[in-house]
């Protein structure tokens, strides 16, 4: 298939942020985790039904939603009083690369583009998923949303952020498929943004609103 490509002034780019699930990689494994995997295993810990433990999680997702927590494996694992990161290994053949990833990120390191990799993932999560899709490489550096101590949904992430990394909002490229995320970063004067069509490969494609759309990453690459 075909796909048009995104006009981006590559010149003007000199530091690319990246979001990992959703982004980078299909966010099936993630939704299929939390949604379907863990409340069977929970169920069979508890004696409880799935269903049962899907009401209960859907309430607590919730509630917890946007907040750094939300994203935090050691809180949810201290929460549900189960090992996570067990759990998760237990589906790990679902974590897979979209396509054309690779090639899009040797391109920016052809471009001589800085290239960091920005997530509300947790640095557990982050270490196992690099365990089975090799990706680590490409990143100039890792920075995890925890490590500043606010998600990135938050309004003070940004300035946050640049306490810890160099970067001009002007002259930055910022690919995410959480709109509120992108909003945040439009506020603090990041100029280049692109959400993602599909994160889920198993999921319809999502409306991106305001936001230009990665259908796929040749689109990049022209």
């Amino acid at each position: 298939m075909n796909y048009s490509a995104i006009d981006l002034n590559w010149h003007d780019i000199n530091t690319v942020f990246l979001d990992m699930d959703g982004t980078l990689l299909d966010l099936h494994f993630d939704n299929h985790f939390w949604l379907e995997h863990l409340p069977v295993r929970l169920a069979e810990q508890r004696g409880a039904t799935p269903d049962e433990i899907r009401s209960y999680l859907h309430e607590r997702y919730t509630e917890m939603e946007g907040t750094l927590d939300w994203y935090c494996l050691d809180f949810w694992q201290n929460h549900l009083g189960t090992d996570l990161v067990a759990l998760k290994h237990e589906i790990a053949e679902r974590i897979q690369i979209r396509a054309h990833v690779e090639r899009f990120l040797e391109s920016l390191h052809a471009r001589g583009k800085r290239v960091v990799l920005l997530t509300n993932a947790h640095q557990k999560s982050v270490g196992m998923k690099f365990g089975y899709v090799v990706l680590e490489h490409y990143f100039d550096r890792i920075i995890t949303s925890h490590s500043l101590g606010l998600p990135k949904e938050h309004p003070d992430f940004w300035q946050k952020l640049s306490e810890v990394e160099v970067f001009e909002t002007a002259h930055s490229l910022f690919i995410d498929d959480n709109l509120h995320v992108l909003r945040a970063a439009q506020a603090h004067g990041v100029k280049y943004l692109l959400a993602i069509h599909q994160p889920d490969s198993q999921q319809p494609p999502k409306n991106t609103e305001e936001f230009t759309a990665v259908e796929c990453y040749t689109q990049l690459m022209g």
